[in-house]
Order: structure tokens, then sequence, then C-alpha cells
């Protein structure tokens, strides 16, 4: 009799410790997302496209949870009291969206049609324009991240004697006129004045380039690069810490920095930037990249 009674304390201590053991789980299971800690008990996060607006009173219970705001969205599970902005697919970046905004999802953007993007990353932010091929056609077509590249223009082309002294006559005839050409622009921009357009001093032969740079700024910011559009702007008179700006911004991709200095330098400079740039260019030494420049602004005037 005295061990029986020995026993059944034994035996009863395990029952009640399994049976609270069984309760926490079950207890856990109330936060279907996980949970966080908060003033020594364990709330419940709010579910992915909520914020938190109060912490829980009691333990393994939701707090308060509202649904983000419009234009904001929170991805995850969270016991952030804010939800992130989405993403803007800014036009003049030739950015359109891919993908709306949700509470739970950020905004998707891609590449606007027959443009391709220029940067290394996942997440694109600056798209270029597409090389257009002529009657050789295309090798490997525009998109993702690559160029549109064209087929060799001598490729299909029927061989024969006369057609092959027709394209060397040709070709040595392109070299010709475009050395004429060459030592002509040359000539021409010696006799120039090296001064920058203003008012009553402005070249008339570049009023041509008087264009919105806007629609261009890709083209151009590649060309140029950050090393000399930097210098187009320090020789502007544009403030050090605006320029830096633009570097801390994105800090590991030069070509998104060139594009926001010239962005913001060209805002600076009104209709005149084009020239303004063309000659700032020349004035540092640049010539080919003026001559670039120059050809893409004539080519969209």
């Amino acid at each position: 009799m005295a061990d029986g009674t020995n026993k059944s304390p034994v035996w009863f201590t395990i029952i009640v410790l399994f049976s609270h053991r069984v309760s926490v789980v079950v207890s856990s299971s109330q936060c279907v997302d996980g949970n966080y800690s908060h003033a020594g008990r364990d709330c419940c996060l709010c579910a992915a496209g909520q914020r938190l607006v109060e912490h829980c009173s009691t333990n393994l219970n939701y707090g308060k949870c509202d649904p983000c705001d419009p234009d904001k969205y929170s991805s995850h599970p969270t016991s952030e009291m804010s939800c992130e902005p989405c993403t803007s697919c800014a036009q003049i970046m030739n950015l359109e969206e891919d993908e709306p905004c949700t509470a739970a999802q950020d905004r998707k953007c891609r590449c606007k049609k027959d443009h391709f993007c220029g940067s290394t990353t996942e997440i694109c932010r600056l798209c270029y324009p597409c090389k257009q091929c002529g009657a050789e056609g295309i090798k490997v077509p525009c998109a993702g991240h690559n160029d549109t590249v064209c087929n060799d223009k001598i490729e299909g082309m029927v061989s024969g004697g006369k057609i092959a002294g027709a394209v060397v006559g040709v070709i040595a005839l392109i070299a010709v006129v475009g050395v004429a050409v060459f030592f002509w622009k040359k000539k021409k921009r010696q006799q120039t004045p090296d001064k920058l357009p203003n008012g009553n001093e402005a070249d008339v032969e570049m009023q041509h380039l008087k264009v919105d740079l806007q629609p261009h700024l890709s083209d151009i910011a590649r060309v140029i690069g950050w090393k000399d559009m930097k210098d187009v702007a320090v020789r502007s008179r544009m403030r050090n810490t605006d320029i830096e700006a633009c570097k801390l911004d994105h800090p590991s991709d030069s070509q998104e920095q060139t594009f926001q200095l010239l962005r913001e330098w060209t805002e600076s400079q009104g209709m005149n930037a084009g020239i303004t740039l063309i000659q700032s260019l020349r004035n540092g030494g640049k010539i080919r990249k003026a001559e670039e420049v120059e050809d893409i602004l004539s080519r969209g005037s």
C-alpha cells in the first residue's frame, strides 16, 4: 500500500507537465506568421501588407495592425510601424510599370519598348535605346541587359569581281569624303571664337542644337562619362556639394552618377544647355566627345 501511495504523485506530475507543454504549443500556433518580443511579452507579427499600430497587451496575441497606406507596401510579416514607399518607374529613365504596387508587393518596372537595361544590377534603373540595324539585319535582338547585335554588313553579298571592285570604290570614296569633312570641320572650329553662347555672342551655326536635352540624356551620359561630366559641371561653377551628392546617391554605378549630374546640370542651363555642353567639352580638349554629342542632338533636332 505504501508503494502505491508514493507512485501516484509521480504519474500525476508527468501528466501535468505534458499537458502544459501541449498548451504552450497550441498557444504559440495563434501567431500565424511568427512573433516578436516586446516589453517582456511575445506578440504576433502583423501579416504582409500591414503595419503595426499598437503592440499586444497579452502574451502570444496580436496587437493592432492596419493595412499599408496607398503607394506603400510591406512584403513580409512585420513589427514595423511604417510601410516602405513603392518604387517609381520614372518616364525620364525610359522605364514603365510592369506590375502595379500592392499593399504586399512593390511595383515592378521594365524597360520601354525598343530599350535595354544599362545597369548590371537585378533592379534596372536606367534604360538605353536599342541599336537599329540596317539592311544587314539583326544577329542578336535587343533584350534584357543586351543591346542589339547586327550582322556583318559584308555577309550575304554575292561575290564577284565587279561587285568587289564597286565595294572598294565606294569605300575609297567614303574615305576621301570623310577626310575632307574632318579637315573642314577642324578648320571651322579653329575659326570659331572660343566663347560660350550668351545672348548676342551666340554661335549662329550652332543654333540648330538649341533643343531640349531631356530625351537624349541617356545617350549623352553614356558618351561623356563621370570624369568629363564632373569637369563640365565644375567649370560651369556648379556647387561641389551638388556634384558629390550625385556620386553618393549611386556609389557603385558611375553611369547613373553621370546621368543624375547631367540632368541637374541641364536644368540649370536652360535651352542653351546643348550648345554650352559642346563648347565646354571642346574647351576641355574633348573634341571627339563634343562631336558625338553634337551628332546625337543633330539627329534629334
